[in-house]
């Protein structure tokens, strides 16, 4: 039997956050029986909490807008890479005027805590970070999705984006560090955890594996992802875990071997070969292309003899991630970019001129005009547009299944999966982004039959059901940007009026009319899917 040795599972070896104080008060220092204790007054975690999720709803990492500035000045970056990094810089400009949120999707607001056994709060540290998270989503405009179940099938929104995730850790020391982040539905979908076996553990197959399993991210969580692969772990629960956090950054600064005691190691030469399968796959910054990641993190881990478990995630182009810490100095957040317009060139990308689709038309005409054009073709929407997703289709099919009619609205519009955050003072929208198409694909073909659903607008690829569906009732799929949902409300999102489910809140029926809509013909009434093309 080997000697005893005790690893530390993740030895983060440096922290090169650059911090901004927040503020000296609700921290101090007392001894005790020879230690010296860090008090932390609970309103200094609510102070924290508030701060860190509003800082991440409207601005993002320096890293990351560089990141999307280098797809511009890339040579061999398509089009297509080029004109969705530019809409994501410039919507980042909008968003950090702190009014419109960078996505619509707020997010589950999540807290990773590291509490030294030498910090002393004397409180429930959960609900006052919970406080802050309460504070921040009553207080800006930020959209309420938390939904809550009083049976299995009976749920109802929360009204307040509570509850949190919050997990704490215990560590030495007298320092309190975090880890805040907002994870949307799209992204946080997109973690896959596939339970293998030794046999995986070869060049040939590790590389047939990451060909083939890049495909279930697709593009609905809004590309360029940052991509985290962990092979191994000690459970199901510590890989995914670690997937999340290797998507934030989190273990950026792990060693980059491994050693007898199992700790967990950045693999440099298998990011390097993940990174260049995703940009062999084509499918790019979502409208095909070389940037479907910006980076990858490939962590390795320990695991028991007859498992192999392996996870799969991505942290979105809402990279809404931020780190936070308490010490005697004071209360400390990461410091996010504030003057992202410094990442924007001085001219847009040259693109060829979109086709101008007027919505007001009879759909018969929408129709017409769409069917001259193929797959890939980019498009710019006026006109009028009903906005609905999960429950309002569910309310619908409700109604067909009652014998009811198909209502007007779903006949006469295309219809723009999407629900919105609040509305600031003096603008017709909040930030109103689209959400994941795949969610509507079992409606489309009943509705299609009905006259309704002819012309979807969302984001993100969708099933063979669609296709099929579309091809045999002559409907289309267009795919809008998923990410930049600032800029949509400011400059695309003219007017806004709830015309049903009034009830349903953020998932009620709206109308809203839109000016410059960007997007793409991803299906045809011709049975062509320019996601299964690639």
């Amino acid at each position: 039997m080997a000697d005893f040795k005790y690893q530390k599972p993740f030895p983060i070896l440096k922290d090169t956050t650059p911090y901004r104080l927040i503020t000296k008060d609700y921290v101090s220092t007392i001894e005790v029986d020879g230690r010296k204790i860090l008090k932390v007054d609970p309103k200094g975690l609510e102070l924290l909490s508030k701060e860190a999720f509003a800082d991440v709803s409207f601005y993002l990492r320096p890293t990351h807008l560089e990141k999307l500035a280098h797809i511009l000045k890339d040579e061999e970056a398509s089009d297509n890479d080029r004109f969705v990094a530019h809409t994501m810089l410039m919507n980042q400009v909008v968003t950090a005027e702190g009014e419109l949120p960078t996505c619509q999707d707020t997010g589950t607001a999540i807290v990773m805590g590291k509490k030294g056994e030498n910090v002393f709060t004397g409180a429930n540290d959960a609900e006052h970070l919970s406080r802050g998270v309460y504070e921040t989503y009553r207080d800006r405009n930020l959209r309420y999705s938390q939904v809550v179940p009083f049976s299995m099938f009976e749920e109802k929104n929360t009204g307040s984006n509570l509850p949190a995730q919050i997990d704490i850790y215990a560590e030495q020391g007298n320092q309190y560090d975090f880890l805040f982040m907002t994870k949307g539905g799209g992204s946080g979908n997109k973690t896959f955890l596939y339970q293998q076996t030794k046999a995986l553990l070869t060049e040939e197959n590790l590389t047939k594996f990451v060909q083939d399993k890049i495909k279930d991210l697709g593009t609905s969580a809004c590309p360029p992802y940052h991509l985290a692969l962990v092979i191994g772990g000690t459970s199901a629960e510590a890989t995914l875990a670690a997937v999340k956090k290797a998507s934030a950054g989190y273990f950026d600064h792990l060693p980059t071997e491994g050693n007898d005691g199992g700790q967990a190691f950045r693999d440099l030469e298998w990011e390097a070969k993940v990174q260049k399968i995703c940009q062999e796959s084509t499918i790019g910054a979502q409208f095909g292309g070389k940037y479907f990641v910006h980076d990858v993190r490939v962590i390795r881990m320990p695991r028991h003899a007859a498992s192999c478990p392996v996870g799969l995630g991505v942290s979105c182009s809402a990279d809404r991630n931020i780190k936070g810490k308490i010490t005697e100095e004071g209360i400390f957040l990461e410091e996010l970019e504030k003057n992202p317009s410094r990442f924007v060139p001085k001219e847009a990308p040259h693109m060829a001129p979109a086709i101008d689709i007027d919505l007001d038309q009879p759909m018969e005409d929408v129709l017409k005009e769409l069917k001259k054009h193929p797959i890939k073709t980019r498009l710019n929407l006026s006109g009028t547009l009903i906005v609905a997703r999960d429950i309002a289709h569910a309310r619908i099919k409700q109604m067909l299944d009652e014998g009811q009619p198909m209502p007007e609205y779903f006949k006469n519009h295309p219809v723009y999966y999407a629900g919105p955050a609040k509305t600031p003072k003096g603008m017709a929208s909040g930030s109103f982004g689209p959400t994941t198409a795949g969610r509507m694909d079992p409606y489309v073909d009943i509705f299609q039959k009905q006259g309704g659903s002819m012309i979807m607008v969302a984001k993100g690829n969708r099933s063979q059901a669609v296709t099929d569906a579309c091809k045999n009732n002559g409907g289309f799929y267009l795919g809008s940007i998923g990410g930049p949902a600032a800029i949509l409300a400011k400059n695309s999102i003219k007017s806004v009026e709830v015309v049903d489910f009034e009830e349903l809140g953020m998932e009620a029926v709206r109308k809203i009319r839109v000016e410059n809509f960007p997007a793409f013909i991803i299906v045809d009434d011709k049975g062509n899917d320019f996601f299964a093309k690639l």
